[in-house]
């Protein structure tokens, strides 16, 4: 019988060799058919004139459309839609353990709902798609910034003041949202709206891409090698303090580094509910309660989740289905399935 560590060593590797066949298979799911060994060239290709610099540039046995769809369409989407659902996982199972909640989700603070109003005044203002992704970024770190400083004035126990002043916040900016979405013109920037709050990846460039890979990093590499203090702040305060934790300080990093990650995420992606409540859930069931194992597992589940949502989306119906309408979908029903079952309970 496996003991427990070679156990969940064989579920990480299941877990990354899934993550590398979804990640590939993407590439060749769409409309446009793409062979698999034209897929294997054209991928080699670009790494060998990336290494080389453009010194050494491969002889090209494939159409200009088959490269343009494999490195300008669907490259940027799956890497975006693998970001997100790493980012949004991340951010749940280390929100999930900061709070002792498990019902906690990444929007708990008010980033979404901030990148929300933020994105809806841009596009009220006729900002370029880049533009509407700053504003949602901006206001997604303002809200959670905001929410942080008006707890730290509460008198009441600071994860509460946190807690409550996040929903106030979020309260505020989604009735901002809904003031743009009254004062918008129907014609045009209504629908703009609405579909980008539903969240999809449709219109991600490259440029897209790079600009949430910054802020994911830097706030998913800390949350990776903090991971073993997260443990410690499920205990009560006194038993924290009492081995030597800041449990001040190291909250603030949690908050600094999943609301990075959220903001970035929703800010490219538009509102994509469920990811970062269910997958944490999931990977508990699979990987225990320990965050060294948790939070890998959470990113490599998240990630290969969301490609595997995008790829539905983008093949179900003629024109395309936002990938929160499918995440709402898919996480509802598996939620209340843990929540009837006892889900990760039985792993205790």
């Amino acid at each position: 019988m496996d003991t427990p560590p070679r156990r969940y060593r064989n579920r990480f590797v299941i877990l990354a060799a899934l993550f590398v066949v979804v990640f590939f298979g993407s590439f060749l799911v769409g409309r446009y058919s793409v062979p698999p060994l034209t897929l294997v060239r054209v991928l080699w290709a670009r790494i060998v004139r990336l290494v080389t610099f453009e010194h050494v540039v491969p002889a090209a046995l494939w159409t200009g459309t088959e490269e343009a769809v494999v490195l300008n369409i669907r490259l940027p989407r799956i890497a975006c839609a693998a970001l997100v659902g790493a980012a949004l996982s991340v951010a749940g199972a280390s929100y999930q353990g900061m709070f002792r909640n498990p019902m906690v989700s990444p929007d708990l603070l008010g980033a979404s709902t901030g990148a929300g109003f933020g994105a809806a005044l841009a596009i009220l203002c006729s900002f370029s798609y880049f533009g509407i992704t700053i504003m949602a970024f901006c206001f997604g770190l303002a809200a959670v910034t905001l929410a942080y400083f008006v707890s730290r004035f509460s008198r009441l126990n600071a994860t509460l003041g946190m807690v409550l002043a996040g929903v106030m916040i979020g309260s505020l900016f989604s009735a901002g949202t809904s003031f743009v979405k009254l004062v918008a013109d129907t014609e045009d920037q209504l629908p703009a709206i609405t579909y980008w709050l539903m969240g999809s990846l449709t219109s991600v460039k490259g440029r897209d891409t790079l600009f949430a890979l910054i802020p994911i990093a830097v706030g998913t590499i800390p949350l990776l090698l903090l991971r073993w203090r997260v443990n410690l702040l499920t205990l009560s305060e006194a038993e924290a303090r009492s081995i030597g934790i800041n449990t001040d300080r190291l909250r603030l990093a949690v908050i600094i580094c999943a609301t990075l990650v959220t903001s970035a995420s929703v800010a490219v992606s538009g509102m994509i509910g469920w990811v970062g409540l269910v997958i944490p859930h999931f990977c508990r069931m699979l990987f225990g309660y320990d965050y060294r194992r948790l939070i890998p597992a959470s990113i490599l589940m998240g990630a290969t989740f969301l490609m595997v949502v995008d790829n539905i989306a983008r093949v179900i119906t003629a024109g395309e289905l936002p990938i929160g309408i499918l995440t709402s979908f898919v996480g509802a029903p598996v939620f209340l399935y843990l929540i009837v079952t006892g889900g990760a309970e039985r792993e205790r």
